[in-house]
């Protein structure tokens, strides 16, 4: 019975793991290369080879043994680690950025 406990608790983890790295990559891709470097946030290359790196990892991971046991140790954790990283730090800056400068919104919305 525990087999089974551990069995359905990887394969959750493995889910949620390939969903945070797909979507790192994917808002990596739809951002513009200027703004990366604007912020000093490395380049777009960079993080999109990190991001789509760990993207690819992850879906080594949960197609490893059917995705239930999907896991590659030390790999997974840093791909995992890797698109926190995007998602916590450079994502945040980057989509700052690319508001610009509308002088007529207040806190709250337009004036």
């Amino acid at each position: 019975m525990i087999f089974y406990v551990e069995r359905a608790i990887f394969f959750v983890l493995a889910i949620v793991a390939l969903g945070l790295e797909i979507w790192a990559f994917a808002d990596c891709i739809r951002h513009k290369a200027s703004t990366f470097e604007a912020m000093g946030k490395k380049t777009k290359g960079f993080w999109l080879a990190l991001t789509g790196g760990a993207t690819v990892i992850g879906l080594i991971s949960f197609s490893a043994s059917g995705g239930l046991f999907g896991t590659l140790g030390l790999f997974g954790l840093a791909a995992v680690v890797a698109a926190s990283v995007y998602l916590a730090d450079v994502r945040p800056a980057v989509r700052d950025a690319g508001r610009g400068g509308n002088r007529n919104a207040g806190p709250y919305g337009g004036w």
